[in-house]
């Protein structure tokens, strides 16, 4: 079994934890208070230093892709959803619906929201990017003003409009 790392990075949009191996990613999740700390030694691989990097790149606007190995333990249903929302291109936005066709199946609309939800990586698996189909801002477990921050800010970096919703 390989060892588990773990950081923390403040970001413009909050204290993130940025868990994973010495081979990849396993977690970017946004922590709203302090108990949600990991007690115990952190400890930092070079692959959650390059991620650290990448994501100050990303919030200064330099960066548009992340291309740091991840991983995430998931049905092939949930693999499915979140190869396609990695496939969303940044400044982009699609609806669950659009997620649902791109899986080759309208009816899975409901499932694709909820594997959505379930990501573990946020950012760099970008579930931000999927909205409603009217174009309203809907479901983020990471909070509705962080989805709405990441969006605008994307939006800004790729067309220069300073404001989306």
């Amino acid at each position: 079994m390989q060892e588990y790392y773990y950081t923390y990075y403040e970001s413009p949009v909050g204290l993130l934890k940025i868990g994973g191996t010495e081979s990849y990613i396993t977690e970017l999740s946004f922590l709203d208070n302090s108990h949600q700390l990991t007690y115990g030694v952190p400890g930092v691989s070079d692959i959650l230093h390059q991620c650290t990097e990448q994501l100050i790149e990303f919030f200064q606007g330099r960066r548009k892709s992340f291309n740091i190995p991840i991983h995430q333990e998931g049905t092939d249903f949930q693999q499915r959803v979140w190869n396609q929302l990695m496939q969303i291109p940044f400044g982009r936005t699609i609806s669950y619906m659009d997620l649902a066709k791109r899986l080759g199946d309208p009816k899975v609309v409901r499932a694709a929201a909820s594997t959505n939800g379930k990501n573990k990586i946020a950012i760099i698996v970008p579930c931000h990017r999927v909205i409603g189909t009217d174009k309203s801002l809907v479901g983020y477990s990471g909070g509705m003003q962080r989805k709405k921050w990441l969006l605008q800010h994307e939006f800004r970096m790729a067309h220069g409009i300073q404001t989306l919703f």
